[in-house]
């Protein structure tokens, strides 16, 4: 299960934004998945939930925005939407895709006391 590295990867941020900002409490968290990121948003919660106990962020809610897949089709020169890697370009049907956006996670903001 890869997110549990990856929440703890997010609990670094966190707790190296609270040493440089002075915070002491986060309360909620909001996190952009991208559809093509290969994270389960359920597991991120539980593993979240699991990394921030007893640290700046025990107890903050998770919130997860998810993005789209998105993808450059070389043949109908177009950006598209896709749900999973290795779909075909919805407009031709071609796999001659770059993908473009949604393979990310981000910490997209932080509401903090």
């Amino acid at each position: 299960m890869h997110e549990m590295s990856l929440a703890e990867s997010v609990l670094q941020i966190i707790e190296d934004a609270a040493a440089r900002e002075r915070f002491s409490k986060v309360r909620a968290v909001w996190l952009e998945i991208g559809a093509l990121a290969g994270v389960e948003p359920e597991a991120m919660r539980f593993c979240f939930d699991a990394v921030t106990r007893e640290s700046v962020a025990d107890g903050a809610r998770l919130e997860i925005m998810s993005a789209p897949g998105t993808a450059w089709c070389m043949p109908c020169s177009q950006g598209v939407t896709i749900e999973t890697r290795g779909d075909a370009c919805p407009r031709c049907g071609s796999f001659q895709l770059q993908v473009t956006g949604g393979a990310d996670l981000r910490l997209r903001e932080l509401e903090v006391e």
